[in-house]
């Protein structure tokens, strides 16, 4: 698989990274109940198609998803991994933003034992946190790197203004944003800034949690799966953005390829974009994502998709 530079100076990482959202287990933005020796075959699946890298967070089942990937991999070598702090579990069973310098300490501690490793490659602030100066965390971030414990540090789902407060005093070496023909907010301002800054961007959600895979079914999904609360999922636009959906498929069965793998290789095809996250919580669904890398979207193609998604998003307005 080929690999991108993340931001300035940074490491080369494959296209497509693992993430590990899903294989967390039950929580407050849970999947379902997981395997975790399934959610390990995914993983080692994965380093064996050329997926160099992890994201993953202590939010994920409250430390379980940080748990996993530590134990899958043990005695593994040049394997990138990206984890999070900054949203904490409320001991009630629900999740809130915390970026104190304190709590940021006490969470990178808990990380490291998890993964077991004495630094981390890339740790993130997790979420903005509005009642603690965005400064400030990040302050506590660069001090983390200054003492070896984070090789690298970035933010997720952070505006340009909060970018430009932390530009200040650090460079941010990565954004992770969401991004998919659904969901396009990236493209006013955080694309252009990150490339012109030298921050590298990892797209979360390119299949948008599932529904641009081609094979979504509202029926499926775990009771406790988050997306039950999501708008996304629900009417009007659930039905939308599945007409879409099947408006796609044509175009992924030309290049022999499902929707999913096209609104994969879609994100990819930006050229701020450093890489896509891909969830899987098995080996087959690891094997489907390599098949979103390795082919080119034609420009034609590339005005279709979007006067489709500027359709669906009009329909949505109406």
């Amino acid at each position: 698989m080929k690999t991108r530079q993340l931001g300035k100076n940074g490491p080369h990482l494959s296209e497509i990274g693992f993430g590990a959202w899903a294989i967390g287990g039950p929580w407050i933005y849970g999947w379902g109940a997981v395997d975790d020796l399934e959610s390990m075959k995914a993983l080692h699946r994965a380093l064996d198609l050329g997926i160099n890298w992890i994201d993953t967070a202590a939010a994920y089942g409250f430390g379980h998803s940080e748990e996993v990937v530590g134990k899958a991999l043990k005695g593994k070598k040049n394997v990138f991994v990206a984890t999070k702090c900054g949203l904490v579990p409320d001991g009630k069973g629900d999740a809130y933003r915390n970026s104190k310098p304190e709590s940021i300490r006490q969470e990178i501690h808990q990380s490291l034992r998890r993964l077991k490793v004495d630094c981390i490659d890339l740790y993130q602030i997790h979420w903005p946190d509005a009642s603690v100066p965005y400064e400030e965390s990040w302050e506590t971030l660069v001090r983390l790197q200054e003492e070896g414990k984070a090789r690298y540090i970035g933010v997720s789902n952070y505006d340009v203004s909060m970018l430009e407060k932390c530009m200040k005093i650090h460079h941010v070496q990565s954004l992770q944003p969401p991004y998919s023909m659904l969901v396009r907010d990236v493209e006013r301002e955080a694309l252009e800034y990150c490339k012109r800054n030298g921050i590298g961007i990892f797209a979360y959600s390119p299949m948008q949690s599932g529904l641009l895979t081609g094979r979504f079914d509202i029926n499926r999904l775990a009771p406790d799966d988050w997306r039950h609360g999501s708008s996304m999922f629900h009417e009007p636009t659930l039905s939308h953005a599945l007409a879409l959906v099947e408006k796609l498929r044509p175009m992924s069965a030309r290049y022999g390829k499902t929707v999913g793998q096209l609104a994969v290789q879609w994100v990819l095809s930006h050229d701020e974009i450093t890489c896509a996250i891909v969830g899987a919580r098995t080996a087959k669904q690891v094997e489907d994502i390599i098949g979103s890398a390795g082919f080119q979207i034609s420009p034609d193609d590339m005005m279709l998709i979007d006067s489709l998604t500027d359709e669906f998003r009009r329909t949505l307005q109406n």
